[in-house]
């Protein structure tokens, strides 16, 4: 029957107060999870509550359209997809409605992140013992759905043995109530179907399930026996959305550990670590986690000595009881210990546990940079046979010459691996078939499960015959009639599975090395291939987490944080990419506008390239965008005005006094932003009216002057970013004390460069291309003689470090030798004047992280200069919203500011009076006078006004009220900084 969707959709609009979206935009980003599958639904309906779900299945049932309900997308068994109506439970039905301390209760809506359970259930002492690496993303719904477990299951169980009752609609809109026992007299075809099917069948459901604590595959149906309650819910948790849709769940709290440490174990190998896993059971661990050197990388060199380790969480009264139980526990390992370390420290903690929890972005990666992928992802067997498992997992990796890295559940048998397949080749797509049956083979010969964790979705359905044979396979399709006689719910999972090999997302994507994607960038990281880059994303959602989950100082993904839209999030990004090479749903190409929409509230902060488990580079990608979407066409005013900001900064800095009056006057600066499609919201930035550059070339003259070069020290090279020169002489002056003070030689450029940034943030790659390449020429004895680059603005020296090199690529040598030569402040006084003491300024400090500086430059020198400064208080993560052209550009204002208000402000509201605001980037300075009335500044002008003498003439004194002087000295942007790009030479 062929589906008008045109008329479903206008019966869906009028059927639900939720959001429904039939859009192109929308359905491309519902057409994966972090699967290798793909299906494209007809549309999205995101449902405001309960009778938003039983109208938009009513809608479903007249037009005989499947429906598939979804939390945040991190199925990695494909189960996420679907053909028909994705029913999208992030956007409204997401609260935790309720929380009974004294019950150890909560009530939640399906769409409910399992953080925002755990935060409120943590006021009460309490927390949801399961808890996937997901955590700060995934919702309880999914977690229902494939009854998730995490790496506590082995002290509070799976998600199964966690739910107390659950709130449900049929497709047939049946609403059925599911706790410990058979469903209510509410619900009599269920009850009494149920009732029969598990008494007619009583031998087999005792007999044919494998008892172990990893058991996921298959319907849970032994849960209907008598002896075991008839628990329904339990049995309907891990249905992958194939009987019904979840409305409100009850799920059973636990109390949290007063006190944690964590025990970190190192073996001789992995089979070591793994036999030696189910021993320390015994002992009462709140986790027993393995993985291997081949996973870890460069991390191995932060744990003790080993090939593999065990990350065992041991809870205590108290930390010295929770230490001592450590020690106790690290005593009964055994001989096998290659070494060990009993971690106390929240924060050293964290960091350890990141390297678990990324994995399952990061082992898609092989050491040699070639691409691997889930598929048999997450299998379970006997924790005592996990050690010989292994070996011969391993053993038939190589048999079909493939590679992966497994980690996992280790105290629970259960373990993850991405593999190595060709799934862009149709022999490589065979090789996946045949492997995925002999695995299947394997885990069945050990006693184990298909799925451990994940569901069997579309990528192991196919082969639960092997696990549990005709008898109980029957059942399963009996059971899936009784709830869903229509064939409704999630149809192609569980029962009539799809086969493994089909619907691969790979399969539409241009082949490996195709010139059908002709790019500017070079892509090194991927062999020049775009779509080798799109591919990336693998859709563990990372960037979904949201501020108040985020644990660390991470940047990624700011725009999200601001919408919680999908199509602003990394993998919103990234899959719309995809689903534009595809070209099936998004079928534009470049012209894209669904891309154009979601990538213009895209910051270009970069977070995602370092945040992101992989790697993602939506900044680069989006220039690359915009490169080919504007290609001979207009591009929109703010492009024009911000693009090309290096000359007209250039141009404007010999008026620089009269513009800055003609721009104090309201109705003129309204027209120069409605000409330049700027936002109103803004004030224009102030200029200079001596620039950095005229001032160097007269300080000679300058009697004022205090300080001056020294001769005998090391050279290096001060870079004259377009900020730092028209809009913030400030910090060069300061930074030009400090680094002669501590004993350098500063010289500037001979004549006028620039980084381009600029004309790469707005997408105008040829021209930032000329740019880069005129300042190569320019920089060459420079370059010759080895000199280092010390670059104030962190955009900038992100610029030079990454965006340069990776434009011209290896055909132009010089641009390594540039990049390698780049310095932050910190960097050159750390390695050009080691001995150098900087004047101790014992002060606290309030601030930010410039978010390019997290992504690409790294600030441990930072951190180590603050610290011999005595600059004590840790600066926040996140964007300061300002990011360049975007917070200036038209539009983008409350977005802008958004992101300032989710770290950056409220850290500076809360300081005592007096503490210092530090920001190395202009923007984040522009940023924090504009909306928050306070003037920060560069370090290089905190530790200039410490130095004996002061600070040079023409620098404001210092304000030891930081948060109660002034403002900064104007608006302006980092993403568009750069330097001088004008042919014309710099007057010396």
């Amino acid at each position: 029957m062929t589906v008008d969707l045109t008329e479903v959709e206008h019966v869906l609009r009028g059927a639900v107060r939720g959001t429904v979206a039939f859009d192109a935009g929308s359905r491309a980003l519902m057409t994966m999870d972090a699967s290798n599958y793909r299906r494209v639904p007809a549309g999205v309906v995101a449902p405001a509550d309960a009778d938003d779900v039983a109208a938009a299945l009513a809608v479903c049932r007249r037009f005989g359209l499947p429906v598939v309900p979804r939390g945040g997308g991190t199925s990695i068994a494909g189960q996420a997809t679907g053909t028909g109506i994705v029913l999208d439970f992030t956007r409204s039905m997401n609260a935790v409605v309720d929380v009974d301390p004294e019950a150890r209760t909560a009530r939640v809506q399906p769409g409910a992140v399992l953080d925002d359970l755990r935060a409120e259930a943590a006021r009460h002492g309490l927390t949801f013992g399961p808890d996937p690496s997901t955590h700060s993303r995934c919702t309880l719904g999914g977690m229902i759905g494939n009854n998730a477990c995490g790496s506590h299951s082995v002290a509070w169980g799976t998600t199964a043995d966690n739910v107390l009752a659950l709130d449900v609609l049929t497709y047939r809109g049946e609403q059925v109530r599911l706790d410990g026992g058979l469903p209510g007299a509410g619900s009599p075809r269920l009850r009494d179907g149920l009732r029969e099917l598990a008494d007619r069948n009583l031998s087999p459901l005792r007999t044919g399930f494998p008892q172990l604590p990893r058991r996921i595959s298959g319907y849970a149906l032994d849960s209907l026996l008598p002896e075991r309650g008839r628990n329904t819910a339990r049995a309907f948790t891990g249905s992958e959305g194939t009987l019904g849709v979840l409305t409100e769940a009850t799920v059973r709290l636990v109390p949290l550990p007063a006190a944690r440490v964590l025990l970190v174990l190192g073996y001789h190998d992995e089979s070591a670590a793994a036999e030696a896993a189910h021993l320390l059971l015994p002992h009462g661990p709140l986790t027993v986690e393995g993985m291997a050197a081949d996973l870890v990388g460069d991390a191995a060199g932060t744990l003790p000595a080993g090939g593999a380790w065990l990350f065992v969480e041991v809870g205590g009264d108290d930390p010295g009881d929770a230490q001592a139980r450590a020690r106790d526990m690290c005593r009964a390992a055994g001989d096998a210990v290659t070494g060990h370390a009993v971690v106390a420290e929240p924060a050293r903690q964290r960091a350890l546990w990141r390297i678990r929890e990324d994995a399952a972005g990061t082992a898609t990666r092989m050491p040699d940079g070639s691409e691997a992928w889930p598929g048999w992802e997450d299998c379970a067997v006997p924790p005592s046979r996990l050690g010989a498992y292994l070996r011969d997992f391993r053993a038939l990796l190589a048999d079909h010459g493939l590679r992966g890295a497994p980690y996992g559940h280790f105290g629970d048998g259960c373990v993850h691996v991405r593999i190595d397949f060709d799934l862009m080749d149709k022999a490589g797509v065979g090789r996946f078939r045949r492997f995925s049956e002999a695995a299947a083979d394997l885990v069945v010969s050990y006693g184990g499960s298909l799925s451990g964790e994940h569901g069997d979705g579309q990528a192991r359905a196919e082969m639960l015959p092997k696990m549990y044979g005709p008898e109980l396979m029957a059942l399963f399709s009996d059971f899936k009639e009784l709830w869903d006689p229509d064939r409704g719910m999630n149809p192609g999972m569980l029962v009539r599975p799809e086969e493994i090999d089909s619907n691969l997302r790979f399969a539409v994507l241009p082949a490996p090395g195709s010139s059908a994607v002709d790019v500017e960038f070079t892509y090194p990281d991927d062999r020049g291939d775009f779509s080798a880059a799109v591919r990336r994303c693998v859709g563990v959602a990372k960037c979904r987490t949201a501020a108040a989950h985020d644990s660390g100082p991470g940047v990624m993904c700011p725009s999200f944080r601001a919408t919680g839209e999908e199509q602003h999030s990394t993998r919103g990004r990234a899959r719309l990419l995809h689903e534009m090479l595809a070209g099936e749903v998004v079928a534009d190409g470049w012209r894209s506008t669904e891309v154009r929409d979601a990538l213009d509230l895209c910051l270009s902060c970069k977070g995602c390239r370092s945040d992101c488990p992989v790697g993602v580079d939506v900044a680069t990608y989006k220039a690359e965008f915009l490169h080919h979407h504007y290609r001979r066409r207009l591009r929109p005013r703010a492009h024009y005005a911000m693009g090309w900001l290096p000359l007209w900064l250039r141009a404007a800095a010999p008026m620089a006094k009269p513009l800055d009056a003609l721009g104090r006057t309201r109705s003129i600066a309204w027209l120069v932003k409605r000409f330049a499609g700027l936002a109103q919201e803004r004030e224009l930035p102030e200029l200079a009216s001596e620039t950095f550059t005229r001032w160097w070339d007269g300080r000679a003259a300058n009697e004022g002057y205090r300080g001056g070069p020294t001769a005998a020290g090391p050279a290096v090279v001060l870079w004259p970013d377009t900020f730092t020169d028209h809009l913030s002489p400030a910090a060069g002056r300061a930074a030009v004390r400090v680094l002669e003070a501590a004993g350098l030689r500063v010289s500037l450029p001979p004549s006028a460069v620039c980084c381009g940034l600029t004309w790469v943030s707005t997408g105008q790659l040829t021209r930032a291309k000329a740019v880069m390449r005129r300042t190569l020429d320019r920089l060459g004895p420079l370059l010759d003689a080895g000199l280092p680059l010390v670059v104030l603005e962190p955009s900038c020296a992100a610029a030079l470090r990454t965006d340069l090199p990776e434009l011209l690529g290896p055909a132009d040598p010089r641009a390594a030798r540039l990049a390698a030569s780049v310095r932050t402040f910190a960097e050159a006084l750390e390695e050009y004047a080691p001995d150098w003491e900087p004047p101790r300024l014992d002060r606290h400090v309030v601030g930010q992280t410039h978010c390019h500086q997290h992504a690409v430059l790294g600030d441990a020198a930072d951190r180590r200069l603050r610290e011999r400064a005595g600059l004590t208080g840790e600066l926040t993560g996140g964007c300061c919203g300002l990011a360049g052209n975007f917070g200036f550009e038209e539009g983008h204002f409350e977005v802008s500011r958004a992101c300032a208000e989710e770290a950056l402000l409220p850290a500076v509201r809360a300081a005592a009076p007096g503490t210092a605001v530090l920001a190395d980037g202009f923007s984040c300075r522009t940023q924090l006078a504009q909306l928050g009335g306070v003037r920060a500044r560069h370090l290089a002008e905190l530790l200039a006004e410490g130095l004996p003498g002061g600070l040079p003439e023409g620098l404001p004194e210092g304000d030891s009220g930081g948060l109660t002087e002034g403002t900064a000295q104007g608006g302006g942007e980092d993403a568009a900084e750069g330097g001088d790009a004008d042919d014309t030479r710099r007057r010396r």
